[in-house]
């Protein structure tokens, strides 16, 4: 069996020990129980079985883009390194 160590608030443990007491469970084994519903959720994802079901996504994704006013531009290179520059000169002494 692996070990993992885990960095977490006091107040988190704290919260998380109550919790797994009041389930007759160890810490460990609580956290175990947690993640691993946490990824049957996640692991719920429905399938595409058909291509029309792939159309009808899409068509869906295309619909919440056109509800936007306006797609956002993402910024060209000379405006990242702009505002990059301008973020170190923040950092220097003043002359």
């Amino acid at each position: 069996m692996a070990r993992v160590q885990l960095l977490i608030p006091d107040a988190d443990k704290d919260r998380f020990v109550h919790q797994a007491r009041r389930e007759g469970m160890s810490l460990s084994a609580w956290l175990r129980a947690a993640a691993r519903e946490r990824l049957t959720e996640r692991q719920k994802v429905k399938r595409f079985k058909t291509a029309e079901d792939v159309r009808a996504f899409f068509e869906r994704v295309h619909a919440l883009d056109d509800l936007e006013n306006e797609p956002e531009r993402e910024p060209d290179w000379e405006e990242h390194l702009a505002v990059m520059n301008e973020s170190k000169m923040k950092g220097l002494p003043k002359p």
